[in-house]
């Protein structure tokens, strides 16, 4: 598989990631990150999907060649963002991380 191919699934990877931790930090809610756990509170959430976004942004902002139309590389990102959307709904409800203990 070429390089271009896995690095654009990275980065839809990525971006995919992002989009839980921006909303939740929009909310104001909780949701687990690696940095501070399952306790990670809105600004934690900020950082941790913005970290997410740029790195995914810069996967495909770099170097790919192959000129102005993304190609196959759009397809490898949108089977990156389906992977984790379909990975992360099937863990959620599997082991609920995310869900208030209260609930």
């Amino acid at each position: 598989m070429k390089r271009q191919t896995l690095t654009s699934f990275g980065a839809g990877v990525l971006c995919a990631n992002s989009l839980p931790h921006l909303a939740t930090a929009a909310a104001g809610h909780q949701h687990m990150t690696p940095l501070a756990g399952k306790a990670s509170n809105r600004w934690v959430n900020l950082v941790w999907g913005g970290v997410n976004l740029v790195g995914g942004l810069a996967l495909v902002a770099g170097p790919q060649g192959g000129g102005r139309r993304w190609g196959r590389r759009y397809h490898a990102f949108g089977y990156g963002v389906a992977a984790f959307s379909l990975w992360a709904a099937v863990a959620e409800h599997i082991f609920p991380l995310n869900v208030d203990d209260a609930a």
